[in-house]
């Protein structure tokens, strides 16, 4: 007797352990079993998972894809049930067919069918509850015939180990897949690019040419830099911006690409020209002194993410150098939309510093990056040179006043920090962190509305944020034109893409 009361007690302490253990192993449950059908399970066991942490814990919203529903104590009850079953089954021979088995076995299917999607109390039917009922008949059962409660506990932690591993498992899948899809050119925008090149080599040299470009060198007028190798992503930046802007006529695009899709950039917008702006469209391998100079900084780069070691991600720090004749210019990335007029910036004092940019810097935002988080501060160069505590500010959409930069000579600055990073681990993130270092001491703070950040990773970023914004930026791996983009900002981007346009159509580019 006094050993059955023992057991009695572990059993109820081996219950309580269930309900901590119940999130987890359902979320395994459902990935080794997910399919189209079930997909609804998922996002609810993840639900679940949110539930059980404590309050204390902050979320990031960038991780936060649905939101968190409220589970009733008698559903939970319910799910818990189901677990304590599984366990008990599991006793049983591999190829047992008595009664009981069979009883437990059918339990659990009547179970489950009764619970259904439901996720509160209010959802379920009186069946569900008469079924919870038999079920602790056959649970009460089921604990008289198997008392060993040591048993009960080390299976729920093999249990419980398994959909760790199985958990673990899917994320590391969910995680590789999802770089490799950010990282792979989908098969519609190859194909336009490669319809475009061959409609480019069959003009004559005088078609391929662009007008106004006697304004390429004006310092008068405002000048924005796009450097990528995506046609239809410079083709919204452009647009936008053009769009936007209260003087067309006075804007000069800089967009420089590689020689591979020069000739399909370059066809894109001798077909679709943008408006009454100004463009030029070159390529990395026409600057020859830059060639000599990244090819020794590609050698140093070796130790750094190689996915920022691209020619076309560094450089944005030989600015002065490709626009000599150019004072002033607006640096934008290739998946950015401009929703407001960009020429503003221009009247903007930024008070004798070279780069004005939006800071990140604040607390409990997804987008909050500090220096230490990319820079290595045990390092003494380091440590000596910077404060850990600096608001970082974001690449995306910055304007640079060039001939401040050409003063401070902070190219040569940048080289410097590129070859320390380059003897020891300092960096991580590539372009990122060595623009922080670069721009140190020389950024100015820009009013948050110019540019929001998020688009490619948050979907807590909300409708009156990018209302309020002048640039909305698609930064992270989920841009949108992929089919991994996060879909309730897509609409943002395919508003300003051509999709009615004969190549687009015979490449299957579609919303």
């Amino acid at each position: 007797m006094r050993l059955f009361r023992r057991c009695t007690r572990i059993s109820i302490l081996s219950l309580l352990a269930i309900s901590v253990f119940t999130p987890v192993f359902l979320l395994s449950f459902r990935l080794k079993n997910l399919n189209s059908d079930a997909s609804r399970d998922f996002v609810e066991d993840l639900s679940i998972l949110e539930k059980s942490r404590p309050e204390g814990v902050q979320h990031s919203r960038s991780i936060q894809s649905h939101p968190r529903r409220p589970l009733d104590e008698k559903v939970k009850e319910m799910k818990d049930k189901v677990i304590r079953a599984k366990a008990y089954l599991s006793f049983a021979p591999p190829d047992s067919n008595s009664h009981f088995v069979k009883e437990i076995k059918l339990r659990i299917k009547e179970l489950e069918r009764a619970m259904g999607d439901v996720t509160k109390d209010s959802g379920l039917s009186r069946r569900a509850t008469q079924k919870m009922k038999a079920m602790d008949g056959t649970l009460l059962k089921a604990s008289r015939i198997y008392p060993d409660c040591s048993a009960m506990v080390n299976t729920l932690r093999a249990m419980t180990y398994n959909a760790e591993e199985q958990l673990r498992s899917q994320r590391d899948q969910t995680s590789f897949l999802v770089q490799l899809a950010a990282r792979t050119t989908p098969k519609g925008l190859h194909c336009l690019s490669m319809q475009l090149t061959t409609e480019y080599f069959a003009l004559q040299p005088e078609e391929r040419e662009f007008p106004n470009q006697h304004k390429l060198q004006d310092p008068d007028l405002y000048h924005f830099a796009v450097f990528s190798d995506n046609v239809l992503a410079c083709s919204v930046v452009v647009n936008t911006t053009v769009s936007t802007a209260k003087d067309p006529e006075k804007i000069v695009f800089h967009i420089v690409t590689d020689s591979l899709n020069l000739p399909a950039m370059s066809m894109w917008f001798l077909m679709n020209p943008p408006g009454k702006a100004t463009i030029q469209i070159q390529s990395i391998d026409g600057f020859e002194w830059l060639s000599i100079k990244y090819n020794e900084d590609q050698q140093k780069q070796k130790g750094l993410d190689p996915r920022y070691a691209s020619a076309l991600n560094h450089l944005r720090f030989y600015l002065p150098d490709i626009f000599p004749s150019v004072n002033k210019i607006v640096f934008l990335d290739h998946d950015v939309v401009v929703r407001k007029d960009l020429t503003r910036l221009w009247h903007i004092n930024i008070k004798g510093k070279v780069n004005g940019a939006v800071e990140t810097c604040v607390e409990g935002e997804p987008s909050f990056r500090r220096m230490d988080m990319f820079i290595n501060f045990t390092d003494p160069s380091v440590a000596t040179r910077f404060d850990a505590n600096t608001c970082t500010w974001a690449y995306g959409m910055n304007v640079f006043d060039l001939q401040e930069w050409r003063k401070r000579n902070l190219t040569a600055l940048y080289h410097k920090y590129l070859e320390l990073g380059s003897k020891r681990p300092l960096l991580k993130a590539g372009s990122l962190p060595l623009g922080w270092m670069t721009f140190y001491k020389h950024t100015h703070a820009l009013d948050r509305t110019w540019h929001l950040l998020g688009l490619g990773y948050d979907s807590g970023v909300t409708r009156a944020q990018i209302e309020q914004a002048a640039v909305i930026h698609y930064d992270g791996v989920m841009k949108p034109w992929l089919d991994i983009g996060v879909q309730k900002y897509k609409s943002y981007w395919n508003r300003h893409v051509s999709y009615e346009h004969p190549y687009l159509q015979q490449c299957n580019l579609h919303e």
